[in-house]
C-alpha cells in the first residue's frame, strides 16, 4: 500500500539539460520536484546534484520551447507555468559574440545573452570606451544584404584568418560592474593631438581594464583604407528597395539576445541607429568619434547616402589626408599642442546635432522684432512638358514664410505669393560651387503631393544666410534662434572646402603621389575617371583641409555628411491605410518622409513636433500615428517588422529628451516606455 504522505506529494519528474560552458558539454539530469517549488530552489537542487565545485552565480534557466530566461529566481514553477514536458537548460547569462563595429574591424567579447538588448549595448560600448551608448544597437545583416556577396564568393573562401581583437576578459565582459567613476567630467585628461586618443597615462579613465592602449588605439584610428576589390565584394545598395535592406535588422531593444534567436560566437554589427551625436568632446570621445567617422565613410564609399561629384572629392580629401597624417614619425605624434585643442573645441560647437524639443534655453526666440531677409533672387518653377522659367523677384523672409514679390517697390502691397515653410517643407541643397551655383530646393506638402520651388542665390554669403533661414523655417523655428548663426557658418564653412583652384604645385603632384584614389571614392566615380584624373581631382580639394589637425579632420568630415540631403533617413517599404501600391518611409531624428518608390521624390512631410500619439496594432502590424489639425496615417511595414518603426519612433523622441545637465545617466524605464509597446 501507498503511504498517504506519499499519495500526497505531488512530485513529477522534470528533465533538466546542463550546458558546461568551460567543457562544451551538455548534460541531462532528471529532478523530482512539485509546482510549488520556487526557481532559486530548483537552481539549488541541480546544482546540489551536479556536485561540480565551481561559480554558477552566472547561470539561469532558459526556457527553450517559449524562448524566455526564468531570471525572477522567488517566482514558482507553476506561477512560470513550467510543467514536466519543459525544456530547461541552465546556462550561462553571458556568453561569447562577435560584434562587427563601423571601423570594419571586428571584436570578441562577453555578452548578456540575458539582459534586455539596450542594457547589453550599454555595458558592450563601456568596455569599447564608446560614451552615449543610447545612439547605437546591433543589427543582424538581413539576407537581402548577403545574398549578392554570396553569389560573388561562390568560388572563394571564407577569410578564415580576420584579425579579431579578442576582449573576452573584459570585467564588464565577465558580468562583474562597471567602472564607477567612468567618463568623469572633472578630469583633465592628457590626449594625443593629432590622433585625439587618450594618453597612456590616462588610458585607465577610460576604460574598465580590458582596453590596452594599443586596443584603444585600434578602435580610435583608422589604420587601413579599403581595397576596390574589398569595396566590390560588399553590399551596395542601387534603389530605395535595396537601402530599405540595411535597415530591416535592428534587434529589439526591449528583448534579450537569446530571446531573438542570437546564439554564442554569432557575428552581430554593433552601428550608430540614431543619428543625433550629443555632446561629441575629443578629451573622452576618441573611439566615438573615430566609429561615427568610420560609419560615415563607408555609408559614402558603398553609396548608401547620396551625394555630388564636388562633394565626394571633399571626403575623398578628408580621408587621404587623414591616412597620410596616420604616416607621420612617432616624434611628431607626441608632441602637444593646445592651440590645436582649442581650434577643435571651437569647431564643437557647429558639430553638435540636438533634436528640437531638447531643454535649450531660446532667449533670443522672446525678441518682439525677429530678424528678416530682403534679397533679390531667382525663381525657378519646374514645369511639366516645358523648360524651366527662371524669373527675378524681390523676396522677403520673415518669421518662418517666405514672399516674394515683383520688385523692391511693390513690397508694401500684396505679395505674388506667400510660401510657408513652418516645421512642414523638406529643404534640399542644390550646390556646385565651381559653377557658381548656390541653388536652394523647397518642397512644400499641399493637398495634391508637393509644391516644388527652387531658389537661385547670387552668391554664398546670400546662399548661407537664406539657406539657414530656410532650415530652421522647416523645424519650425525662427531666425531670433540662437542657432541661426551657427547654421550660417556651418553653410559657410562646407562651402569653403568646396572651394578650391588648382595650384601650380598639385598639378605637378600626381605624378609623385603614391595614392590609390580609388581607396577614397565610391566605385561610381571610379568608373568615370581614370586614376590620374581622381588623383588631381584629390589633391585639388586637399588643398583646403591640409591645415586641420587629425581630430578636426574627421568632425569636419561627419560635419559634411551631416550636410547631406539624405542625412540620418532609415528607409522602410510600407503600404499606407487605403493605399493600392506600396511606398517608402524614409524615418529621420525629426520626421517622417513618404517617398514615391519609383521616382525617389517626396511626398509628404510629418514632423515630430507636430506629433500627438502613436500606437501600433499588433494583431495587424499597423502603425497608426496623429498629428495636429486632424492629420492621421497608418501603416503597415513590408520590409522589415513594425516594432522596429515604433521603436524608431520613440527612441528618437526619448532622445530629445537629454541634457547635459543630466550627467551621463540615462532613464531607461521611460526609453522602454516609449519603445516597448504592448505585444
Amino acid at each position: 500500500m501507498v503511504s498517504s504522505t506519499e499519495y500526497g506529494s505531488h512530485t513529477w519528474e522534470l528533465s533538466l539539460t546542463v550546458d558546461h560552458q568551460h567543457e562544451g558539454a551538455k548534460t541531462e539530469e532528471v529532478l523530482h520536484i512539485t509546482g510549488d517549488l520556487h526557481v532559486g530552489g530548483l537552481m539549488l537542487k541541480l546544482v546540489e546534484k551536479i556536485e561540480i565545485a565551481q561559480d554558477w552565480s552566472d547561470y539561469a534557466f532558459w526556457w527553450e520551447q517559449k524562448k524566455c530566461w526564468l531570471l525572477k529566481t522567488h517566482w514558482t514553477l507553476d506561477k512560470y507555468g513550467v510543467q514536466a514536458d519543459a525544456k530547461l537548460i541552465f546556462t550561462a547569462q553571458h556568453k561569447m559574440l562577435r560584434l562587427r563595429l563601423p571601423n570594419m574591424k571586428t571584436v570578441r567579447l562577453k555578452v548578456s545573452f540575458s539582459s534586455m538588448v539596450f542594457r547589453a549595448v550599454s555595458d558592450i560600448c563601456k568596455m569599447l570606451n564608446i560614451r552615449r551608448s543610447e545612439e547605437l544597437s546591433l543589427l543582424k545583416q538581413s539576407e537581402g544584404t548577403l545574398k549578392k556577396k554570396k553569389k560573388k564568393d561562390k568560388n572563394s573562401k571564407e577569410p578564415a584568418t580576420e584579425d579579431i581583437l579578442n576582449l573576452s576578459n573584459s570585467p564588464v565582459s565577465s558580468g562583474l560592474p562597471a567602472n564607477a567613476g567612468l567618463y568623469s567630467k572633472t578630469m583633465t585628461p592628457v590626449y594625443d593631438p593629432v590622433s585625439g586618443s587618450p594618453a597612456s597615462s590616462t588610458i585607465t579613465w577610460f576604460s574598465d581594464g580590458s582596453l590596452t592602449e594599443q586596443n584603444c588605439s585600434i578602435l580610435a584610428l583608422s589604420h587601413s583604407t579599403c581595397s576596390p576589390e574589398m569595396l566590390a565584394e560588399m553590399y551596395q545598395p542601387r534603389t530605395l528597395a535595396d537601402k530599405a535592406k540595411l535597415n530591416a535588422g535592428w534587434l529589439d531593444s526591449s528583448r534579450s539576445l537569446m530571446e531573438q534567436g542570437v546564439v554564442e560566437e554569432d557575428l552581430l554589427l554593433l552601428r550608430f541607429k540614431y543619428y543625433t551625436f550629443f555632446d561629441l568632446n575629443p578629451k573622452y570621445d576618441a573611439v566615438r568619434i573615430n566609429q561615427i567617422y568610420e560609419q560615415a565613410r563607408w555609408a559614402i564609399l558603398l553609396e548608401e547616402i547620396d551625394c555630388t561629384e564636388e562633394e565626394m572629392l571633399i571626403f575623398a580629401a578628408l580621408q587621404a589626408y587623414h591616412v597620410s597624417k596616420l604616416s607621420l614619425s612617432s616624434e611628431t605624434q607626441d608632441s602637444t599642442c593646445e592651440s590645436e585643442v582649442d581650434e577643435v573645441e571651437a569647431a564643437l560647437s557647429n558639430l553638435e546635432v540636438t533634436l528640437e524639443g531638447g531643454n535649450k534655453s531660446n532667449i533670443l526666440e522672446d525678441i518682439t522684432d525677429i530678424p528678416k531677409l530682403a534679397d533679390n533672387l531667382k525663381l525657378v518653377r519646374p514645369k511639366k512638358l516645358a523648360l524651366k522659367a527662371m524669373k527675378t523677384y524681390w523676396f522677403v523672409f520673415r518669421d518662418t514664410s517666405i514672399s516674394y514679390f515683383k520688385n523692391k517697390e511693390s513690397a508694401q502691397g500684396e505679395p505674388v505669393e506667400k510660401l510657408n515653410l513652418k516645421g512642414r517643407c523638406e529643404v534640399v541643397p542644390d550646390v556646385n560651387v565651381a559653377a557658381k551655383k548656390f541653388g536652394i530646393k523647397l518642397l512644400i506638402p499641399v493637398a495634391d503631393g508637393m509644391n516644388e520651388v527652387y531658389l537661385r542665390c547670387d552668391n554664398e554669403d546670400q546662399y548661407a544666410r537664406w539657406m539657414a533661414a530656410c532650415v530652421l523655417a522647416s523645424k519650425g523655428k525662427t531666425m531670433a534662434d540662437s542657432s541661426y548663426q551657427h547654421e550660417v557658418q556651418k553653410i559657410l564653412s562646407f562651402l569653403q572646402m568646396k572651394n578650391w583652384t588648382m595650384s601650380s604645385q598639385a598639378a605637378s603632384e600626381p605624378e609623385n603621389v603614391d595614392m590609390k584614389p580609388e581607396c577614397f571614392v565610391s566605385p561610381r566615380y571610379t568608373k568615370k575617371f581614370k586614376s590620374k584624373q581622381l588623383t588631381a581631382r584629390i589633391l585639388e580639394a586637399h588643398q583646403n583641409v591640409s591645415q586641420m589637425s587629425l581630430v578636426e579632420a574627421k568632425l569636419r568630415f561627419i560635419q559634411a555628411w551631416q550636410s547631406l540631403p539624405e542625412f540620418g533617413l532609415s528607409y522602410y517599404i510600407v503600404r499606407f491605410k487605403g493605399s493600392k501600391k506600396d511606398d517608402v518611409l524614409g524615418v529621420s531624428y525629426n520626421r517622417l518622409i513618404r517617398i514615391d518608390m519609383a521616382t525617389g521624390d517626396p511626398i509628404t512631410t510629418w514632423r515630430f513636433s507636430n506629433m500627438k500619439q502613436w500606437n501600433v496594432n499588433w494583431e495587424i502590424r499597423q502603425v497608426a500615428i496623429e498629428f495636429d489639425q486632424n492629420v492621421s496615417i497608418a501603416f503597415t511595414c513590408l520590409s522589415a517588422d513594425c516594432k522596429i518603426i515604433h521603436e524608431y519612433i520613440g527612441g528618437y523622441i526619448f532622445l530629445s529628451t537629454r541634457s547635459k545637465d543630466h550627467n551621463e545617466t540615462l532613464d531607461e524605464e521611460l526609453f522602454h516606455k516609449l519603445t516597448g509597446g504592448q505585444e
